[in-house]
């Protein structure tokens, strides 16, 4: 089930929030700034990395001082490789395996893409549910996924491509 909020992805007791990330998961928008800060010290340490990851991975951290208990950091961008539509589907494709592996079943994304990446809302909201349903559909995680935006009108744009992209 996909539901459309307007909310902060920091407050939302859920298993796990999407956050968009560089190669080395350094933030790469405001939002994942905002987690950050609101994640606390101990977070950073988690995602922590030796060495860059691939575009189009994810990996799931401790959450630190969030509501969530993890966090699907998906990387969407190297100082090589620019965001993209595949870019992104790629990563959502990679955190959809992660949340069945974690057995994560209730996720809150915002609209991966749209900050960093240039990507419309349309977009955005398209390879989300897009890569979403094929993940539902074959019987992966998360059961119940949150797409959580900043303003009352992407919110009625993001439903209206929900049952759009609806089985």
């Amino acid at each position: 089930m996909i539901r459309v909020l307007v909310d902060d992805l920091a407050f939302l007791p859920v298993d796990a929030v999407v956050r968009p990330a560089n190669d080395t998961l350094d933030p790469v928008t405001p939002l994942g700034t905002r987690l950050d800060q609101r994640a606390g010290p101990w977070f950073l340490q988690q995602r922590t990395v030796r060495s860059p990851l691939d575009v189009g991975a994810a990996v799931v951290t401790g959450a630190g001082a969030l509501e969530a208990q993890f966090v699907l950091h998906v990387v969407i961008q190297s100082a090589e490789v620019s965001v993209g539509p595949d870019t992104v589907r790629r990563a959502l494709v990679s955190a959809w395996h992660r949340a069945t592996e974690w057995d994560l079943a209730t996720v809150a994304t915002p609209l991966i893409g749209t900050g960093a990446g240039g990507l419309t809302v349309e977009e955005a909201a398209t390879v989300l549910a897009e890569t979403y349903r094929r993940s539902a559909a074959e019987g992966g995680r998360p059961a119940d996924l949150s797409i959580v935006v900043e303003r009352e009108g992407d919110r009625a744009l993001v439903q209206a491509i929900v049952a759009r992209e609806s089985f």
